[in-house]
Parts: C-alpha cells; structure tokens; sequence
C-alpha cells in the first residue's frame, strides 16, 4: 500500500482571553482561531505487525516524546478496537516549531482523526468525536476542520467568516514556552468580550480591539519577547502584531505579499539568529 499524504496545518490564535478557571483546573478561555497554510507533512500507511510505528523527522522533530498525541490517539482507537487491529506506519515532517503557541502536536492528532474519518475508519457521534479529542489534548477539537472559530469559554462553536486573507510573519526565537508554565502565572481574568451570533468578529477592525491575554505573563519571564513585539509594531504596513497561544511565536499580519517580505527582510536584518517565515491565513 502506497502512503497518503496529509497536511496538518498550524492554528493561531488571532486573540485569546483568560476569562476564569474551571473546576477541573483549566482555565476557560475565549479565543478567535484560525490556521495558516503552513503546516507539518503526515505519511500514513496499513502495515502488518503488532505495533503502530511512529517516525519524526524534520528540523523541529528533536526531542518529540513517546508519549506523542499521535501515540494517544492510536492508543486511544486501539483501546476501543476502532481500528480492527489494523497497524499503521506514520512519518511526520515537522515543520512547525514545538513550544510556539502553533498548536503542533496536537493538529497532527487532529489530521489524522480527520484522515480516518474521511476513510470512514472513524464513524463517531460529535459528542463522541469531541470526547475523544479531549482524552488527547484541549486543541485537539480545533483542528478537527481547518475552519474559522470562535471559543466562548471553551465551548467552541463554528461560524462562516468574511475574513480576508492575511499575509503572516511568523518569528520565533531560539527558546520555546511552556503552556503549562505559563497559565500558572495567571493570577487575573479578563472579562468576556466575544458573544454568541453578536458580530462577525473575523474582521481585521474586530480583531485588533481585542488582544492576547497571555502576552503580559509572557513578556515579564521573557522580555526580549516584548522587544521583539515592539520592533514588528514599528515595521511599515503592519496591520496587527501579536502572540500566539502561549508563546512563543509572534505574527505580524499584511495585507500584501509584498509588505510582509519587506518585513521578512527587515526583521532578519536585525534578528539574525531568529527563525522567521512568511504564510496566510486560510
């Protein structure tokens, strides 16, 4: 059998707002999501054998534990015999950075369960579908379609945008941020600012009222973060300038092609050392 390519595209977070903390220990959060044609190149095929394999290559791929949300989720589908103990040979190219705020790992969970569905390997209910993403990891259920959404106090709900396609910087410097760690250090909450069916909130005018809570926990452990932020907002043409996630990636958005390869040339001039790309939304 012939191995089928998937693309596991990369989420942002146009805004992200702590508004509180659930019982369970999470803290809810509001957010605008969207993805970008960037993304991580998946391998999959049927193979014979007793185990699942596994292979990670790419720039980005050192140090990718076991205990993966690929690995989660074979595990997951073997437990309840989804996969009739078929066995798969899996190679991701990563090609999305790890501890960037681009939600990865777990889109790569996310490709896959929508490989699977799309070859009717998985016939779940939502409620089941979204149960499962959420045994796995909480970004999991985004990536499930690489649509628009906005999370209300992570419920997420769908919704059809106008959006105009933006063209993206995505700078990353040579350290990473823990999740984890970071939503630790939250000790205030925002008030809720998206409501339900209100307003088309993908809109550029929209998008820039809002903003990125995590930033401030961010930017006061790693301050050259904030620096960095500071020289993106003074670049020419830029419409919007803002993290993503956690960290520790941060977006210039454009409206042409050309304003943000002026940007790339910019920023690389003055951040040799720095990783820096050029994509869109999608």
């Amino acid at each position: 059998m012939n191995f089928k390519l998937i693309k596991s595209y990369a989420k942002i977070n146009l805004s992200l707002g702590v508004v509180g903390k659930l019982q369970s220990g999470y803290h809810k959060v509001e957010s605008l999501v969207s993805f970008l044609n960037f993304y991580d190149e998946i391998k999959i095929k049927k193979i014979t054998g007793k185990n699942h394999k596994i292979n990670f290559f790419g720039k980005f791929s050192k140090g990718i534990k076991k205990n993966n949300t690929i690995y989660k989720l074979l595990k997951i589908l073997d437990k309840k015999n989804i996969l009739n103990n078929q066995k798969y040979l899996i190679k991701v190219k990563k090609n999305i950075p790890q501890k960037a705020g681009l939600g990865g790992g777990s889109m790569n969970a996310s490709a896959i369960i929508r490989f699977f569905i799309s070859k009717k390997v998985i016939n779940f209910s939502k409620k089941d579908l979204i149960k499962l993403t959420k045994q796995i990891g909480s970004d999991v259920q985004l990536g499930i379609d690489n649509k628009n959404k906005v999370l209300y106090s992570n419920e997420k709900l769908e919704i059809k945008s106008n959006k105009k396609r933006l063209f993206v910087i995505i700078v990353k410097p040579n350290f990473g941020c823990s999740t984890k760690e970071i939503y630790k250090r939250v000790k205030k909450y925002s008030s809720k600012k998206l409501i339900k069916n209100k307003t088309n909130y993908f809109n550029l005018v929209n998008i820039s009222k809002l903003q990125n809570d995590l930033e401030e926990v961010v930017f006061k452990i790693y301050p050259k973060l904030l620096h960095v932020k500071s020289f993106m907002e003074s670049m020419p043409n830029v419409e919007l300038v803002r993290m993503t996630g956690s960290g520790s990636s941060i977006l210039g958005y454009f409206l042409t092609e050309n304003s943000a390869k002026n940007a790339v040339k910019l920023f690389k001039k003055n951040y040799k050392n720095y990783w820096c790309i050029i994509s869109k939304t999608i």
